[in-house]
């Protein structure tokens, strides 16, 4: 915890002063163009991948970077894509999967999650990238196909599918190679 202190110590002292109007205006701002679906996975950090500044990202994180398809009963996830497209305006929606993912790891080889409940339940709305990965255990073929399964879940709901019908945003899909730090679009 003493770690985390001393960073905040140094984002007061350091980092903030640099950025000060930068933060002025975001106290009554909030315009981000982007939504980015990532995974909660410590390595991977959108602003740092992406180069971006606080206020640019809209950021959702959850384990594989899982989007359930839409449904009326709202959830935090459903919740979240709806006020960025909706109200924020975002222009383009990101669903990032990354290299060494765990939960993608836990699918392709089948890990024994009984003592997750949570996480094995969650894991489940990733059935449906599963099932179109040709070989068994390619965790890399299996984050790919997730990223894609994850756009097609995400044109599900009301709010991005108005939006795409109306142009107004863009879906796109990146992998995050980690050891190498390069992004690839996957998108089709």
């Amino acid at each position: 915890m003493q770690d985390l202190i001393e960073g905040v110590a140094h984002f007061r002292k350091d980092v903030f002063p640099a950025k000060a109007e930068l933060f002025a205006h975001l106290a009554t701002h909030h315009t981000p163009h982007t939504l980015f679906i990532g995974c909660s996975d410590a390595r991977v950090v959108p602003e740092l991948i992406t180069g971006t500044d606080p206020g640019d990202l809209f950021v959702i994180r959850t384990a594989g970077n899982l989007v359930p398809a839409y449904t009326p009963e709202a959830d935090g996830v459903a919740a979240s894509i709806e006020y960025a497209v909706a109200v924020l305006g975002v222009r383009d929606i990101v669903v990032c999967g990354h290299s060494a993912c765990g939960a993608m790891t836990a699918i392709a080889r089948s890990h024994d999650l009984s003592a997750a409940p949570a996480v094995a339940a969650w894991l489940r709305y990733a059935d449906a990238s599963r099932a179109r990965t040709t070989t068994a255990g390619d965790v890399g073929a299996l984050v790919r196909q997730n990223v894609r399964a994850q756009l097609a879940n995400l044109a599900t709901h009301p709010s991005v599918a108005r939006a795409l019908e109306e142009k107004k945003v863009a879906l796109h899909g990146w992998v995050f190679d980690i050891a190498a730090g390069e992004v690839a679009d996957v998108s089709a």
